[in-house]
């Protein structure tokens, strides 16, 4: 599995987190949200336990996004090593891509701080600060 992001850190206690994220489809445009007016991300995050990646895919994109998706299919899984001041938690983060279609929104996010946006795959890859979400979603739409 690729690892993406910052070095391990030796005296770090990492704790692993699964996560599923989608590139959700909407047309040939793709469905992204913005946290805290500060970083643009897929849609995604943790898997509960005892969850389904699935489940929380769609969960969690209908909190940041409030849309309806539905997941198509597996594109594949990195890992990241990360601390996550949220949570005050240093993580090894597995990262489950899924290919998602945008079905309509339902509402506003429900996730506080969030914001939901439409763009072009294009304008998503100067966006996402994320270089494995860049390098998915490079895959994805054959840019």
């Amino acid at each position: 599995m690729r690892r993406y992001g910052e070095a391990i850190k030796n005296n770090a206690k990492y704790r692993t987190r699964i996560g599923a994220y989608g590139i959700i489809s909407i047309g040939s445009n793709i469905l992204l949200t913005e946290q805290d007016g500060d970083e643009v991300q897929l849609p995604g995050g943790g898997v509960d336990s005892g969850e389904h990646k699935n489940h929380a895919l769609i969960r969690e994109a209908y909190e940041e996004t409030g849309w309806k998706i539905n997941p198509v299919r597996h594109l594949g899984v990195y890992q990241r090593y990360v601390y996550m001041p949220e949570y005050d938690l240093w993580a090894h983060k597995i990262c489950h891509i899924y290919h998602c279609r945008g079905l309509y929104p339902v509402t506003e996010p429900t996730e506080t701080g969030h914001v939901a946006f439409i763009c072009v795959p294009e304008t998503a890859l100067k966006l996402i600060p994320n270089k494995a979400e860049r390098a998915f979603i490079r895959q994805f739409f054959s840019i």
